[in-house]
């Protein structure tokens, strides 16, 4: 077992913000497409909150990556290297971790550093098909307070 705990306060605030970012974000997705795109200020409300649930997603990600024991120079430094070791460590499926959160970690770097190029119609489609991988990506992290033996880590309350 790691030394190192898993804090649940930490964890569960940041998955607090993912579920109101998902709630206001599926609100969005249920209108359609014309409407969606007639007012920007859905635009800059989608943008926003996908934002900050994907921030939340790879902070957790961060916290318990930071839990395991890396020998030097092999601890991931980026978003992509987190959802590796998500994957390799089976918190999420191989599959999931590496192309699903490896994607999400690239579309976070995109909204951040390349916020100029996402369009109002790239922004629907993500909120018709994609929100579903965050859902996925929180419950994996639910797993983790329930059952952290099973990924060799321990919880803090």
């Amino acid at each position: 077992m790691n030394t190192v705990p898993v804090s649940k306060i930490k964890i569960e605030s940041k998955l607090a913000l993912i579920r109101d970012s998902l709630s206001l974000l599926e609100q969005l997705a249920k209108l359609g497409k014309e409407e969606f795109l007639s007012d920007k200020k859905n635009f800059a409300v989608a943008e926003h909150y996908l934002r900050r649930a994907l921030e939340a997603v790879f902070d957790i990600a961060g916290h318990v990556v930071s839990r395991y024991p890396f020998s030097a120079g092999k601890r991931p430094s980026t978003y992509k290297g987190l959802a590796l070791v998500m994957a390799e460590k089976k918190i999420v499926s191989e599959d999931f971790g590496t192309k699903v959160l490896v994607q999400m970690a690239g579309y976070r770097n995109r909204m951040v550093h390349f916020y100029d190029e996402i369009t109002d119609q790239e922004m629907y489609s993500i909120l018709q098909n994609k929100l579903s991988y965050i859902e996925t990506f929180a419950g994996a992290v639910v797993n983790i307070l329930k059952n952290p033996g099973n990924f060799n880590l321990t919880v803090e309350e």
